[in-house]
């Protein structure tokens, strides 16, 4: 899902040659635009705290990337669903079958999707 692929984390490796060529175009986009985050930050805080915390982090932002989605998850789906038709539905399998939603932008905001976020994929 969406949270997998921001964080680095989708295990889905393509289809065929080209979905694995366009997926590791896809990384490293998010590899130029987390670096272009770090460093930004960087900027803003000029007491090392930026660099302290990314110190391990490696030349992918692994971490940078983890800590924006846990910040920004909610935005996303906002966005999602504030573009989403009006006959559009999302859904959740709950173990039972699956619960279908379809509320849109500015309405149960508390109710994000993404609560399978930190489960590993090959669980879900």
């Amino acid at each position: 899902d969406i949270g997998d692929i921001v964080r680095g984390k989708d295990l889905f490796r393509g289809y065929n040659q080209k979905d694995r060529n366009e997926k590791a175009k896809l990384q490293e986009n998010l590899t130029k635009i987390f670096k272009e985050i770090y460093e930004e930050l960087k900027k803003d805080r000029k007491n090392g705290e930026i660099e302290t915390r990314y110190k391990d982090d490696g030349p992918d932002y692994f971490q940078l990337r983890e800590d924006w989605w846990a910040l920004n998850r909610d935005q996303v789906w906002k966005a999602i669903t504030c573009k989403a038709e009006r006959d559009d539905t999302y859904s959740i399998n709950t173990g039972n079958g699956f619960r279908s939603f379809d509320f849109k932008c500015g309405h149960e905001e508390s109710r994000v999707l993404t609560n399978l976020d930190y489960v590993p994929q090959f669980l879900r």
